[in-house]
């Protein structure tokens, strides 16, 4: 007997007389249901290791200032609300154009940015990189990353993601899909965090 045929015999022998109950109903993108989206999103964004403050959209711009504290520079994309940057004094604010290289994104402290989707059950972020999120790099090469999320761009898990993504798709837009702070393990499994991103994660997550 081969080791393959081995293995699909203990399957079997382990599977007799088990119950065989069919899988639930089960529509690709359909909304799942969630007791509180958003205590889910931001529990296992906190899992991440990343920071996760719940305000009301009139708080925005202080917590952004007090996010920012200590950052003595801070680039922006060219659709950020201006709004929330209003409470911000002593800070240099770049406007990112496009022409930014890597070398002089790498001098500023900290990135603002929006997003696109949040996704409860991963604790994931989506940016589509329109005008309120800016080029891939902004939010890439900065050490702090400060994301705003409405509560009404939460949604339960990944494929009911796709839908609210497509017009970006189409538009041939990339994605990047953000789970916590950069991080990596080493051979030693030494966690370091910062290397392929931000090294720090702040979630501005706003009330209906």
């Amino acid at each position: 007997m081969s080791t393959r045929d081995d293995m699909l015999a203990r399957i079997a022998t382990a599977l007799d007389g088990a119950d065989r109950v069919p899988p639930p109903d089960y529509r690709y993108g359909e909304a799942i249901s969630l007791p509180d989206l958003a205590a889910t999103f931001v529990e296992r964004v906190e899992d991440y290791r990343a920071v996760v403050q719940r305000v009301d959209a009139g708080e925005i711009a202080s917590a952004v200032a007090g996010a920012l504290s200590g950052a003595a520079r801070v680039v922006v994309p060219p659709g950020l609300p201006p709004t929330w940057l209003g409470a911000l004094e002593g800070t240099e604010v770049l406007t990112d154009d496009g022409t930014l290289s890597p070398y002089a994104l790498d001098e500023v402290d900290a990135v603002v940015t929006a997003a696109a989707v949040g996704i409860a059950v991963t604790g994931t972020i989506v940016l589509d990189h329109g005008p309120d999120q800016g080029r891939r790099s902004l939010s890439l090469v900065p050490d702090l990353h400060i994301c705003v999320v409405h509560e009404s761009q939460l949604v339960g898990d990944v494929p009911e993601s796709i839908a609210p993504l497509r017009d970006a798709v189409d538009a041939g837009r990339p994605l990047t899909w953000i789970s916590g702070p950069s991080a990596t393990s080493d051979i030693e499994l030494e966690r370091v965090e910062g290397v392929h991103g931000p090294r720090t994660l702040h979630v501005l997550l706003v009330h209906r």
